[in-house]
């Protein structure tokens, strides 16, 4: 049987993995994805410079939400992400998953961030 704690244990390697390879730029900054049981958080990230250019989560007041762990959830922190990015004056960033596998609400976040102005 394979505990919660193995599962994140796991999705971390992959993450390692992932970010080996993968980094954010001042001209292509990364779009980071973190999903939790309840919630769902994005950043766009300057790893050159250490800086937290945009961010949004199922947590912002801005959002008015019935659920925060579904997919409608994950669609409007996308749109918001996007939104603040493109306000900041970013339209293309790299995206990572965070480990995660891109299906259900990682995958939605991602439309909808490609939908609002975001390329990836």
């Amino acid at each position: 049987m394979i505990t919660k704690a193995d599962k994140n244990a796991t999705r971390k390697k992959r993450h390692a993995r992932v970010r080996a390879k993968l980094s954010g730029t001042t001209v292509r900054p990364r779009l980071n994805v973190y999903r939790s049981n309840q919630h769902i958080y994005a950043q766009i990230i300057d790893d050159v410079n250490s800086v937290t250019i945009a961010s949004a989560s199922t947590m912002d007041k801005e959002l008015s939400l019935d659920g925060t762990s579904n997919l409608d959830a994950a669609q409007k922190v996308g749109e918001l992400v996007a939104k603040r990015a493109v306000e900041k004056g970013v339209k293309e960033v790299v995206f990572d998953r965070g480990g995660y596998l891109y299906h259900g609400r990682v995958k939605a976040l991602a439309d909808a961030a490609r939908e609002a102005g975001l390329q990836f």
